[in-house]
């Protein structure tokens, strides 16, 4: 019996455990303590609130605490609303304290529109603060005398926490430092200028505005290294000639083409007129015969055609062989 007694006193006991750790487990009560303790006015319903929709209260309270230790005008309603929006509410938290101790005027909403931009907006007051410097790579630009100029710059730059949201990176400030340089490059008459004044790039590349658009204020552009390169110039005159050279071969090469398409043509002519020729000289002796047979030409006349044809090839013959002894004297004679 007595068994029974200490169990029917222990259920009641047990059950009010079980709803005392539930109750613990759901309320955060010891956060809500430290809220209190630190100077925090939370209602402990807000923090039961905040579990109903799934917020964990450790994410709102903490930032909280330390955002008005810091003496900032936060409220939990804002921060659980970033958190909500998907934001990382102590990375907002630790940029409004850096900026309020740095005398840079961030307000929430825009320290919270920048971190859902997806940028570091504690970062981004860092560098504001302090300035970083970007290191371009090797700039290559030609001058007016063909040659090429190598150039690296270091552009320190500053956070500009009103156009972070929306303005361009770093790519593009190295992008149109880089357009800079080859532009004023480009415009030297004589890569020797450059060389003698690398100072006058970096002034004329920071007097275009080139920060304007991106989310930096460029404080400086300074000439790391100037190196000479390739004569461009000089390599382009040469692809010219050789081009010119290629073209008037293939000029020449068509001109000899047609030259001897001519003369292929011309002999084609010549055999045409040859093959006449014969033709006529075989109707010749059928001509004669058929004159003969006719009476239009008689024996002697026939005759006499005959001894002018045998003293033409005789004088033919007699001055060949003149011409061919004429050559064989004039021969120099080897030396023994």
């Amino acid at each position: 019996m007595i068994g029974l007694e200490w169990f029917g006193f222990l259920i009641p006991i047990l059950i009010l455990v079980v709803i005392l750790i539930i109750f613990l487990g759901f309320v955060p009560l010891g956060l809500w303590v430290s809220a209190i303790s630190a100077g925090v006015k939370v209602n402990i319903f807000s923090l039961v609130g905040m579990r109903l929709r799934r917020v964990r209260p450790d994410h709102i309270i903490r930032p909280l605490i330390k955002a008005q230790k810091a003496g900032m005008d936060v409220n939990a309603n804002q921060l659980e609303s970033h958190l909500l929006s998907g934001g990382h509410v102590d990375n907002v938290v630790d940029a409004l304290i850096a900026a309020h101790r740095a005398n840079l005027d961030l307000s929430f909403e825009r320290a919270a529109a920048i971190d859902l931009a997806g940028r570091n907006v504690f970062e981004a007051v860092r560098m504001s603060v302090t300035p970083k410097i970007i290191e371009t790579p090797w700039i290559s630009a030609v001058a007016i005398d063909g040659i090429e100029v190598k150039v690296i710059a270091k552009v320190t730059v500053r956070a500009n926490l009103g156009r972070l949201v929306g303005g361009a990176g770093e790519e593009t400030i190295i992008a149109r430092v880089g357009e800079g340089i080859v532009t004023t490059v480009g415009s030297s008459s004589s890569h020797k200028g450059v060389l003698e004044n690398p100072d006058s790039i970096s002034r004329t590349v920071l007097s275009k505005g080139l920060d304007s658009g991106t989310a930096f204020e460029i404080l400086s552009i300074d000439i790391a290294d100037v190196d000479i390169g390739r004569n461009i110039g000089a390599h382009l005159q040469i692809q010219q000639a050789e081009a010119d050279k290629q073209i008037a071969q293939a000029k020449a090469e068509e001109r000899r083409a047609t030259a001897i398409a001519m003369e292929q043509e011309m002999k084609a002519e010549v055999e045409r007129m040859k093959a006449k020729v014969v033709e006529a000289e075989a109707e010749v002796p059928m001509a004669l015969a058929d004159a003969l047979r006719n009476g239009n030409l008689g024996v002697m006349d026939y005759y006499r055609l005959q001894n002018v044809q045998a003293d033409t090839d005789m004088k033919k013959n007699f001055s060949t062989a003149n011409f061919n002894g004429i050559l064989k004297k004039e021969e120099p004679k080897e030396e023994k």
